[in-house]
Parts: C-alpha cells; sequence; structure tokens
C-alpha cells in the first residue's frame, strides 16, 4: 500500500487517474465520508507544508484555523445534504487554511463528489482542489498600495490634472477642482464643455493625434470659464494611456493666465519705455530750441540793443544821462532774463539752499504762472541725497507742469514727508482728476518719466483720484537715500494733502 493508502486498502492513486492527480500542478485532497483525508497529491504536501504520512488519516477541519472550524462544519453539513446522489453539484468558494506550522493563508477551494469502486463496492469520496492566494493576495495588496499611491500623486499634484474618456472626464484632481473655482464638479462633464469654443477644434485635433499614436505630446492653448464668469488662459498637455484602449487621454492643464498677463505687460513697458526714450530725445532737442531761442530773442535783442546805446553814446550826444537809466533797466533785464533761463536748466538754490527751498519756489513760480494757489507744505530733509533731491525736484516740477496743461484746477498743494520708511511725495489739485489707466495711455510722458525716476531710486510712484475730487499724484523713495532717517514711527503710509 503506498503513502496514499488509507485505512481500509483502497490505493486512490493506483486508480487510472491517479497519475493526473500525482501530477497536477494544485492541491488536491481527497476525504471520506467522515471528513478523514484518504489522499492528496504531492502539490498539496507542499501547500500544507506535510507529508503524506503525517496527512493520511487527519480530519480536514485539522487543517483549518479552530475559529473557522464551526463554519466549516456547518457548510459541508449545507454542501453533503445538497450533494445527495447528485454527482454533478459542485461548489467553490475562498476559505482561510492552516500549514503544518501554524501559518494561515488564503485559498480557493473547488469541492466535487467522487464515486470509486472497490472490493467493498462503491465508496463516495469528496475530492477538493485548493488553490494558494496567499501570492496573488500579495501582489493585489502590493497592486492597491501602488494606486493609492498613484492616486495620491495624482491628487496633490500642484497642477491641474484630468482623464477624459470619450471626451468625458472620468477623473479630476484637487487641482483641476481648485482651477475651475472648487463649485464645478467635473466628473461626467464633457471637456469642451469647460473650454471656450474657439479651442474646440485644436483640441480635437490634438486628442486624435494623440490617440493615433503620435510621437510627443500633444499641447493646446485655451480659455477656461469659471462658474463665476472669471476667465482663466490655459495650456493643456496631451497623452494617450495606452492600456486604456483608444479612447482615453491625460490632460494636464497649467493656468497661465498670470503668466501671460506678465509677458504682455513686459512687451507693453517695453513699448512704453521705447516711446519714452524717443519722447525724451525730441523733448531734449525741443528744450534746445526753446533755449537758443530765448538766448537769440531775449538775450541777444537786448545785448545788441545796449550796443547800439553804448554805441550812440560815443557820439558826444547832449543826452548821455537820460540814456543811462534805460541802458541799465536794460541790463536788469538781460540779467533776469539770464537767471530764469540757469534755474530752467539746473535751479541754483537746489545746490544753494536745499530741496525745500528749490520746491517752495517752483510753487511761487506755479501760483505767479498759472493763476492758482499752491500751497507747500514740507518736512525738513536737510541731508537728503542729490539724486533724490534732483528727482524730487524735478517731478514736483512735472506734476505742476501736467496741473498747468490737463486738470483746469483752481488750486493744488505739495506735500513731503519724512517717515521712518523714507520721503513721501504728495501733489495733489482739485481739477477733473486723471482719466482712466492714465499711466497706460499714449502721450503721458511726464508720469511715465517719473515713474521711471521713482524706480530708478527703489521707490515707487503711484496716481489717483482721491475721494473730494481732484487728482494726486503719490512717490515713495525708500529711506536708503535718505542719510538721516526719522526716529518717531508714524503709522499713515501717505502723508493727506
Amino acid at each position: 500500500m503506498s503513502d496514499a493508502t488509507p485505512a481500509g486498502g483502497l490505493d486512490l492513486f493506483a486508480l487510472p487517474l491517479g497519475g493526473v492527480l500525482q501530477a497536477a500542478h494544485e492541491a488536491i485532497l481527497m476525504v471520506d465520508e467522515s471528513q478523514q483525508v484518504v489522499a492528496l497529491n504531492p502539490a498539496a504536501q507542499r501547500i500544507f507544508g506535510c507529508s503524506a504520512a503525517q496527512a493520511l488519516g487527519r480530519r480536514l477541519e485539522e487543517f483549518i484555523p479552530t475559529r473557522h472550524r464551526g463554519l466549516h462544519e456547518k457548510l459541508v453539513r449545507d454542501w453533503s445534504a445538497a450533494l445527495g446522489d447528485d454527482h454533478s453539484v459542485r461548489t467553490h468558494r475562498q476559505v482561510t487554511a492552516l500549514r503544518a506550522d501554524g501559518r494561515e493563508f488564503p485559498a480557493e477551494v473547488w469541492l466535487s463528489g467522487v464515486d470509486v469502486a472497490g472490493p467493498e463496492g462503491t465508496r463516495r469520496f469528496v475530492a477538493a482542489l485548493l488553490h494558494d492566494l496567499s501570492g496573488e493576495r500579495g501582489l493585489r495588496d502590493e497592486l492597491r498600495s501602488l494606486q493609492q499611491r498613484l492616486r495620491a500623486v495624482f491628487e496633490l499634484a500642484p497642477v491641474a490634472l484630468w482623464i477624459a474618456d470619450n471626451d468625458r472626464i472620468v477623473f479630476a484632481n484637487r487641482a483641476a477642482g481648485r482651477l475651475l473655482g472648487d463649485a464645478q464638479p467635473l466628473v461626467g462633464e464633457s471637456v469642451y464643455s469647460l473650454l471656450q469654443p474657439d479651442s474646440h477644434a485644436a483640441l480635437r485635433d490634438q486628442v486624435a493625434g494623440v490617440l493615433a499614436g503620435a510621437h510627443g505630446v500633444g499641447m493646446v492653448q485655451g480659455r477656461l470659464l469659471r462658474p463665476d464668469g472669471q476667465p482663466r488662459e490655459v495650456e493643456i498637455a496631451l497623452a494617450a494611456l495606452p492600456d486604456h484602449g483608444r479612447t482615453t487621454v491625460q490632460m494636464v492643464v497649467a493656468d497661465v493666465t498670470q503668466r501671460r498677463a506678465e509677458a504682455r505687460e513686459a512687451r507693453r513697458t517695453q513699448r512704453q519705455l521705447r516711446q519714452l526714450s524717443v519722447s525724451v530725445m525730441e523733448a531734449r532737442e525741443e528744450e534746445r530750441r526753446r533755449i537758443a531761442r530765448e538766448l537769440h530773442d531775449e538775450l541777444g535783442q537786448r545785448l545788441t540793443a545796449l550796443k547800439m546805446e553804448l554805441s550812440s553814446l560815443s557820439d558826444g550826444g547832449t543826452d548821455r544821462g537820460a540814456r543811462l537809466p534805460a541802458m541799465l533797466g536794460m541790463l536788469d533785464e538781460t540779467v533776469a532774463a539770464l537767471r530764469r533761463i540757469a534755474a530752467d536748466l539746473r535751479p541754483l538754490m537746489l545746490d544753494d539752499l536745499g530741496l525745500n527751498a528749490a520746491i517752495e519756489w517752483l510753487g511761487n513760480e506755479a501760483s505767479r504762472r498759472l493763476g492758482i494757489r499752491v500751497q507747500v507744505d514740507l518736512d525738513e530733509v536737510p541731508d537728503v541725497d542729490e539724486r533724490v533731491a534732483i528727482a524730487l525736484y524735478r517731478m514736483v516740477q512735472e506734476a505742476l507742469t501736467n496741473v498747468a496743461r490737463h486738470a483746469r484746477a483752481r488750486q493744488a498743494s505739495v506735500q513731503l514727508r519724512r517717515r521712518n520708511d523714507g520721503l513721501h511725495l504728495s501733489v495733489r489739485d482739485d481739477g477733473v482728476g486723471f482719466p482712466e489707466r492714465a499711466l497706460q495711455r499714449e502721450g503721458r510722458w511726464g508720469l511715465l518719466g517719473m515713474r521711471e525716476r521713482a524706480e530708478l531710486l527703489g521707490g515707487r510712484l503711484e496716481i489717483d483720484n482721491p475721494q473730494g475730487g481732484g487728482a494726486r499724484v503719490r512717490v515713495h523713495l525708500p529711506p536708503a537715500h535718505d542719510t538721516r532717517a526719522a526716529t518717531t514711527a508714524d503709522d499713515e503710509p501717505w502723508p493727506t494733502p
């Protein structure tokens, strides 16, 4: 009797199918009516970790963990009752089995009744085919873990990602929800319902290309319209998912609204700077023409007239005493004109008396020339850097010139405040105010020049139409250019004229 021969003398593996059972890769156990193991093949011995001698004669429940044995007995009774004389009854289920060393493992088991003819007549046995699932379960757990990690990567990615199948979104990460305002459910939506119509054709062409196996990654530029009405400019990179048939596309959606706005602003600024440079050169030439004209018309004519008067004195006329007052008056006018021209070029009082005196002179001159009231209120800034002094003087000069040309104002005010965070200049009038987007309008080279002066010194310029009417120009220069920073705190960010 072989190792597979149970008590009773029946050698099951000596039967015609015994060779097949011995060679089977799946574990096969056979038990009799009393649930005793009467045969097992080598595959079953490997799975359970025991020899045939150790397994034969043992009850089947000994191969099942204790906590599952009650359920096992019930299932055996139910299956035996259903079996009856119908040998075609089969059953399949997943169970937890027990190895000889006490380790548990998951398994799939198929049960079937088998009638075997022997010396004592036909006996019924139950054949159990077992498949060890421990390896497959480990693989499934690892796959599930990888899927969870991949999903987490997708969910936490800072860029919007969604997967579309036949134009419908089947997955979208959190960044995609934020891009659309977190208010619109994305799964189930058509990709084309999210994009403006002008980009639909380009997107369809790229989708068709990547699904057809085109090399590289497709790229589409378009616009999204959020539920709150806010448009967003996007770039969409497309790639087919090869393991999902020919209908599934992954899309990476980058919000480029700010980047494009900055690029447009950079181009506009470059264009403005070029135009400003041209304007500065034209203004310089115009200033040279004006100075040349004033030198010729005022100084030249007065000096010529004075020369003629002096020449007439050499003729020995009797009215020399009467001509001297006129000549002296002409000489005074010439000196005054010379000083005015020199002050326009470079105010000497800025070097001699300082920034405050120069700005006060500007205010008085503006009041005299424009016929409006100019109020000047200045903090003491005795040690201001020369570059800052020149910049502030020119900005006040330009601001008052703008008031004269455009504001139609009755009065204006100039304030200069010294704070811990630097110098604050404010020029305000009660005129018609600035037009919308004044700094972006063509021809506003005076304002652009003021802004460039402020930015070259690390500061900033702001313009607005404050409450109460009129226009206001505000300039802030950081304290790095002020050699004597204020020691008293002041929370007011801008002086209020």
